[in-house]
C-alpha cells in the first residue's frame, strides 16, 4: 500500500501502538480519503504528536451499544473492536486554531489492549489486516450492475443526482469504498461495511443495507431496481 511518500507492505511497517481517535458514524477504509474537523484540546494534540512523528491515526467506533459517552473526565469508553489506520495526508491549520485534516486510509486493525493515555487521548496495541496492505484481485468478483442499481435506485427514490460520468471511470474498487464512506448510513451499517471480509461482500453489504432501507422507506422498490 503506498500513502503519500510512505509504503505499507507488511504488518510491521506500522507502530505497535496507535493513538485512536473515537467517531460515531464514520467510516475510514483502505485506499480511501476521509476529511475532518479538529476542535477538542485532546485531538488537536493528537494529531500535532501524529504530524511531528509517523502521521498515523487510527479511527474507530465508539461501541454503538453503549450508553456511557467518553467525556474528558471519562475517556474510557467501550470502542468497536475493528477500526481503520490513516495517514495524514493533507493539513490546514485555521484562524480559530482547528485543524482541517485529510486521512488516507491504509489498512484495517483489530484493538488488542489499551495502552496508556497520552494528552488526554487514548492509544492502542493493534493488529493490522495484513491483506489490506496489498491490492486484492477481488475487483472483478464485485457485481457491478446490482451495485449501481441499488444506488440509482436510491437517488431516483431521495429525488438525487449523481455524477455519472465520474461514477462509470471509478474502478471497482473506488467505487464501493466510496458509495460505503458516503452511505448515509447508521453506524452498525457502517461497522458492518468495515468488518467486510473482502470487496466483494462489502458491495452485496451495502447493496443489502441499501435494499433494506428503501423497501423501510418507500414500499415496493421492484420497479426501481429494473
Amino acid at each position: 500500500m503506498q500513502v503519500g511518500n510512505a509504503r505499507y507492505l507488511k504488518p510491521q511497517d506500522l507502530p505497535e501502538v496507535l493513538p485512536v481517535f473515537p467517531l460515531t458514524g464514520v467510516l475510514l477504509l483502505p485506499g480511501a480519503q476521509l476529511p475532518l474537523n479538529i476542535f477538542e484540546p485532546r485531538y488537536l494534540a493528537m494529531f500535532d504528536d501524529a504530524l511531528a512523528g509517523n502521521r498515523l491515526i487510527g479511527m474507530v467506533q465508539p461501541s454503538f451499544d453503549d450508553s456511557n459517552h467518553e467525556t474528558a473526565s471519562n475517556p474510557h469508553q467501550p470502542l468497536c473492536q475493528v477500526g481503520c489506520v490513516g495517514r495524514i495526508t493533507s493539513f490546514a491549520e485555521m484562524e480559530d486554531g482547528r485543524y482541517l485534516i485529510s486521512l488516507t486510509g491504509i489498512c484495517r486493525f483489530r484493538l488488542l489492549t489499551e495502552a496508556h493515555l497520552v494528552k488526554g487521548y487514548r492509544t492502542f496495541k493493534t493488529a493490522p489486516f495484513a491483506t489490506d496492505l496489498s491490492q486484492g484481485e477481488d475487483d472483478a468478483q464485485v457485481d457491478r450492475d446490482a451495485l449501481l442499481a441499488a444506488f440509482r435506485a436510491y437517488l431516483e427514490a431521495n429525488k438525487l443526482e449523481a455524477d455519472w460520468e465520474s461514477v462509470e471511470r471509478a474502478s471497482n474498487r473506488t467505487l464501493v469504498n466510496s458509495m460505503a464512506m458516503m452511505s448515509p448510513y447508521g453506524p452498525a451499517e457502517k461497522q458492518a461495511l468495515l468488518e467486510a471480509p473482502d470487496l466483494k461482500t462489502r458491495a452485496e453489504t451495502l447493496i443489502a443495507i441499501t435494499e433494506i432501507v428503501l423497501a423501510r422507506d418507500f414500499g415496493d422498490i421492484g420497479h426501481l431496481l429494473q
